[in-house]
């Protein structure tokens, strides 16, 4: 059978970059249409919340990592690349509702993350099983996430004081 493809790259691996593509560009889609639109304290902590029952791959053994590679994979979602999110997504408000007011970077930060991942993915995966390698790729993500939302929280609790400061 003739194959367009080295003999190095196998159909899961072709498949699982498309995949990781489509959701990427799913999640910027969902982000671009969510951002302008009011926000609430709720909007901006479930996802983290929902994220975190992810935690629970961790019954299986296959899946298990040394604690230190888990801290250093939530270091670099928290530091490297929550970094670029926090100072692309600005909270302003507008009458009485804030928003979130995305940054003409944001799509090519997202972009950028999105390769990142991929490359680095590939680096992960010779070194670890894959099951351990979706473990640390979680673990640096939910650390994304949650430095991400925390910065948002803080800038959301900060226009409400100021909202409540004015009309009292």
């Amino acid at each position: 059978m003739m194959s367009f493809l080295p003999n190095s790259v196998s159909f899961g691996h072709v498949a699982s970059i498309v995949v990781t593509l489509l959701s990427g560009v799913a999640v910027m889609f969902l982000r671009l249409r969510a951002s302008n639109r009011p926000t609430t304290m709720r909007k901006i902590i479930i996802p983290p919340l929902g994220m975190s029952t992810g935690f629970l791959m961790f019954v299986a053994p296959m899946t298990h990592v040394p604690w230190t590679w888990a801290l250093i994979a939530f270091a670099a979602g928290a530091t490297v690349f929550a970094y670029p999110l926090i100072r692309t997504s600005k909270l302003e408000r507008i009458g009485d509702e804030i928003v979130l007011k995305r940054s003409k970077m944001f799509v090519f930060i997202l972009l950028g993350l999105l390769i990142v991942r991929l490359l680095v993915h590939d680096a992960v995966e010779s070194k670890v099983s894959i099951p351990q390698t979706g473990a640390l790729f979680f673990v640096l993500a939910f650390g994304m996430i949650v430095v991400w939302r925390v910065a948002m929280l803080r800038e959301f609790m900060k226009l409400k004081r100021e909202t409540a400061a004015e009309y009292s």
